[in-house]
């Protein structure tokens, strides 16, 4: 994921007093879904935004700290825990003129790429699959620090952002506005606020 090749080496981490001991970060890490979140933003009839997130998923990293670019990551989403806080809504989203939730229950992501872009900035790269349908996404992240919590699990956490065209991947449903426009933007904001839990030896 590229994830700790920090350019400047004095730099404190948010959790930490020091620079974290790289090594010491590198494994097999399983995110902790009670910590994280995935979520989205669409813009609705052009003059506002809806925001949803999914409340099942899992996922893995692999963090490399000798040779950062080696390091990968593993989403799996649950489509039908897309939640936007409205059922009728929810309801429309998991349909046919969506996410065909029967026929494609999951979204994933594989990464493929991993590239640090200075200080805690980071960005990954892997295929995105929805609909049965797979395409390239680059996701930004931030490195928001690593520390062992109360119980003794070993954690890092990230932020991460990224933008896609719903239509690449199908979801082309919507509705003309009568003062143009359409309903729903095909640009889809994606926010990710992870923390995971470094596996045992």
């Amino acid at each position: 994921m590229g994830i700790f090749s920090r350019k400047d080496d004095s730099a404190t981490p948010a959790t930490a007093g020091a620079a974290p001991d790289l090594g010491a970060l590198t494994g097999e890490y399983t995110l902790d879904p009670a910590h994280s979140s995935i979520g989205f933003v669409a813009r609705h009839a052009m003059v506002t935004n809806v925001k949803g997130s999914f409340k099942e998923f899992s996922g893995a990293l692999h963090l490399d700290g000798a040779d950062p670019a080696a390091s990968t990551a593993s989403l799996d989403v649950t489509m039908e825990s897309i939640d936007t806080g409205n059922a009728d809504r929810d309801g429309h989203l998991k349909s046919a003129d969506f996410f065909k939730t029967d026929e494609f229950p999951q979204m994933t992501f594989r990464s493929t790429k991993a590239e640090a872009l200075g200080g805690d900035d980071y960005r990954i790269t892997g295929d995105l699959t929805i609909l049965g349908t797979t395409r390239p996404l680059s996701i930004d992240l931030e490195f928001n620090g690593a520390a062992k919590d109360p119980f003794g699990n070993e954690r890092v956490g990230f932020e991460g952002k990224a933008e896609i065209l719903r239509s690449e991947w199908g979801l082309t449903w919507n509705a003309a506005l009568e003062t143009g426009g359409v309903l729903v933007s095909d640009k889809i904001k994606l926010n990710f606020d992870i923390s995971a839990i470094k596996n045992a030896a």
